[in-house]
């Protein structure tokens, strides 16, 4: 069983910066593609970023040019550096796996950025 384990969460005032980190228990290569997910109280769950295995990265427009989606494959941990935080992007932030062969999805439990104004 894939685990998945996100750290780096807490509190911070608008404008600050946290990078979240989600360790895997197995090579990270190994799945299609990595996300990071969100989800604020009283809200739908949405895609923040995503990362192929082949490294192509895509993010959610509302954080362009703010969060960035990287990978160490030696240490199998994916990270979303966050810049210039906003109230608006408290939420719990949840690391996501993908294969395809077999089908699986993998998910962490969730770590919580609160972002103070």
């Amino acid at each position: 069983q894939v685990q998945l384990v996100e750290s780096g969460g807490g509190l911070v005032q608008a404008g600050g910066s946290l990078r979240l980190s989600c360790a895997a228990s197995r090579t990270i290569f190994s799945f299609n593609a990595m996300h990071w997910y969100r989800q604020a109280p009283g809200k739908q769950r949405e895609l923040v970023a995503v990362i192929s295995n082949g490294g192509i990265t895509n993010y959610a427009d509302s954080v362009k040019g703010r969060f960035t989606i990287s990978r160490d494959s030696a240490n199998n941990t994916l990270y979303l550096q966050m810049n210039s935080l906003r109230p608006e992007d408290t939420a719990v932030y949840y690391c996501h796996a993908r294969q395809t062969f077999p089908p699986r999805e993998y998910w962490g439990p969730g770590t919580q950025v609160t972002v103070s104004s």
